[in-house]
C-alpha cells in the first residue's frame, strides 16, 4: 500500500466497515466553526451510527443568514441519515433536488431517511431555505496520487494558512489536499501546465478559491470552498480545464462561483455551487484575458443562486474594431437550479445569454434542466444588448440556441426576454423542444386558441429582431 495511502488512511476520523459497507469522515481542525441548528448522524446498515461535524456557512448576500453543511465519504448500497432539528419543532420536509426523489419520515424534532447513491443534497426543515442542511455525500476516494511522485505537494489535516494568502503552483505539480485539512489561501496557476489539484479537502475563506489563468490542462475535483471573498474558480485564458465534484458557498458581491473569460475546451461536472452571485458565468475578453469561449460542457450539477444568475454568458468581450470574439459550441446537460434571486430586471434569468462588445453567441444548447421554483427572476433571458455599465460596445448577435426537456415548477417567475438589438444583431433560431411549465408542454400538443401565441403559455416577451424562434415536442422530433 502506498505511503500516502497510509497517512491519508490514520488521518480519517471514523471509519465503519459491516459487510463491505463503509462510511469515512474526517477530523475538523479546531478553528472551524460549528452550526448547532442540527445534529447529524449516519450509520450503515447493521452499523454504529456516526456523528457528523455540522458546520457553519454564510449564505445569502441580500441578508446573511448561516446555514449548516456536513460531508462524509461512503461505499455500499445506502446509508441512513438522522438529522435532529434544534431550531425549532419540525412541521414539514423538503429533501432537494426534487429529482433525487428521496422520501423521508419525521416526527416533532427529528428527520430520518436513506441516501442510495452519491450526491449533493439541501434537508429544508419548515419550508426555510437560508437555514437549511447541506450533506455532501461523497463515493470513496480513489485516484490518491502516490507519495512517490517528486511533483506531489501533500497538505495533511489540520488548518494551514500561507503567506500573503495564496499558495502558487508551478507546472507538473499535483497538489493532494487529505480529508481533514483545511486551506485558509487561494491557490494560483497562472501560465502553467499539467496541474491537478484534488483531495477532500476544504478551501476556507480565501480571497477567491482557485485561480487558473493562461495556463493549460488543470484539473480541480473534490474540494470544498467555504465563503471565498470573490470567485470560487477564476479562469482567464485557460484551456483542457476540468472542474469536478467541487462544491461551494459565498455570500458576497462579486463572489461567483466559476467564471470563465476567454477559456475553451473546459469541463464541469458534478458541481455544487450555492453563490451570491453567478453560479457560472462565461465570458470572452476581460480585464488582461483574450479569446473566444468554446467547447464547454457543463453537466450533472446543481446550481442555486442566492443572487444573480445560475446561469449566465455574454457581457464581456473585445470591441475594438476586427477583434470581434465569440460564444460557441457550448453544453449544460442534467442540472438542477435551486433558487434565482435578482431584483435588478437588468440581469434577470435562470438561463441567459445577455451579449455586449460586439459578441457573438452560437451553438449552445440547454437540455434536461429542472428549475424549481425560485424568489424572483425571470426563466430565460436571451437578449443582444449594450450593457453600458460594463461593455463599450452592443453584442453582434445570438443564433441556433437549442433547448430540450426543461422544466419549470412554479409561480414567481418574470416574463422572460428574448429581443435583438436591430435587424443586423439579432436572435435566430432558437428551439424549445419540450418545454414544460407546471405540467403543461408548450408545444404543438397544446390546445391554444388561434389568437394566442406558444411565447403567452410559457410567459416570454418576443421582442424585435427575433427569427426562427419556434416549440416543439419530443413527439416531432421522433416523427422525422
Amino acid at each position: 500500500m502506498n505511503r500516502l495511502l497510509l497517512i491519508y488512511l490514520f488521518t480519517i476520523g471514523v471509519i465503519s466497515n459491516v459487510c463491505s459497507q463503509k462510511i469515512r469522515t474526517y477530523l475538523v481542525p479546531e478553528q472551524m466553526v460549528p452550526n448547532s441548528d442540527y445534529s447529524v448522524k449516519v450509520c450503515t446498515a447493521g452499523g454504529r451510527w456516526i456523528d457528523l461535524f455540522e458546520y457553519s456557512v454564510d449564505v445569502d448576500m441580500h441578508y446573511m443568514r448561516k446555514a449548516s453543511m456536513v460531508a462524509f465519504d461512503f461505499e455500499g448500497e445506502k446509508v441512513e441519515v438522522l438529522v435532529i432539528c434544534n431550531r425549532e419543532p419540525v412541521k414539514t420536509v423538503r429533501i432537494r433536488p426534487a429529482n433525487e426523489n428521496i422520501p423521508c419520515t419525521y416526527s416533532n424534532d427529528s428527520v430520518r431517511f436513506e441516501i442510495t447513491r452519491p450526491g449533493n443534497l439541501s434537508v429544508e426543515v419548515n419550508g426555510d431555505i437560508f437555514h437549511n442542511l447541506h450533506i455532501f455525500a461523497n463515493s470513496l476516494e480513489s485516484d490518491i496520487p502516490s507519495i512517490k511522485d517528486k511533483n506531489l505537494i501533500y497538505i495533511g489535516p489540520g488548518y494551514h494558512t500561507y503567506p500573503k494568502g495564496e499558495l502558487r503552483i508551478s507546472s507538473g505539480k499535483t497538489v493532494y489536499i487529505a480529508g481533514g485539512a483545511v486551506v485558509n489561501a487561494k491557490l494560483v496557476c497562472d501560465s502553467v501546465q499539467n496541474v491537478r489539484i484534488c483531495g477532500r479537502g476544504i478551501l476556507y475563506h480565501g480571497e477567491r478559491g482557485v485561480e487558473i489563468t493562461k495556463s493549460k490542462n488543470v484539473t480541480l475535483e473534490g474540494l470544498i470552498f467555504i465563503n471565498p471573498s470573490h470567485y470560487t474558480v477564476y479562469g482567464g485564458q485557460s484551456s483542457g480545464l476540468v472542474i469536478r465534484d467541487i462544491r461551494s458557498f459565498s455570500s458576497k458581491g462579486w463572489a461567483d462561483g466559476i467564471d470563465l473569460m476567454s477559456c475553451f475546451n473546459v469541463k464541469v461536472d458534478g458541481v455544487f455551487l450555492r453563490t451570491s452571485d453567478d453560479c457560472i458565468a462565461l465570458y470572452c475578453h476581460r480585464w488582461g484575458y483574450y479569446g473566444d469561449c468554446r467547447n464547454v460542457s457543463v453537466t450533472n450539477s446543481v446550481l442555486w443562486a442566492d443572487v444573480a444568475h445560475p446561469i449566465m454568458m455574454g457581457t464581456h468581450g473585445n470591441p475594438e474594431p476586427g477583434k470581434a470574439e465569440m460564444l460557441e459550441d457550448i453544453t449544460f446537460s442534467n442540472i438542477d437550479i435551486l433558487n434565482h434571486d435578482e431584483p435588478q430586471i437588468n440581469y434577470q434569468g435562470c438561463i441567459a445569454i445577455n451579449v455586449s462588445d460586439q459578441n457573438l453567441a452560437r451553438n449552445i444548447r440547454f437540455e434536461n434542466i429542472r428549475v424549481d421554483d425560485f424568489e424572483q427572476g425571470q426563466l430565460v433571458n436571451l437578449r443582444v444588448t449594450f450593457n453600458k455599465k460594463y461593455a463599450l460596445a452592443p453584442g453582434r448577435g445570438i443564433e441556433n440556441i437549442y433547448f430540450k426537456n426543461i422544466q419549470y415548477n412554479g409561480s414567481n417567475s418574470n416574463l422572460s426576454i428574448i429581443e435583438g438589438f436591430d435587424s443586423l444583431r439579432a436572435v435566430r433560431n432558437v428551439t424549445f423542444e419540450n418545454l414544460v411549465i407546471n405540467g403543461k408542454e408548450i408545444s404543438p400538443n397544446l390546445k391554444k386558441p388561434a389568437y394566442m401565441e406558444y411565447t403567452d403559455f410559457a410567459r416570454i416577451y418576443k421582442g424585435n429582431y427575433v427569427d426562427g424562434l419556434r416549440f416543439i415536442s419530443n413527439d416531432d422530433i421522433s416523427k422525422r
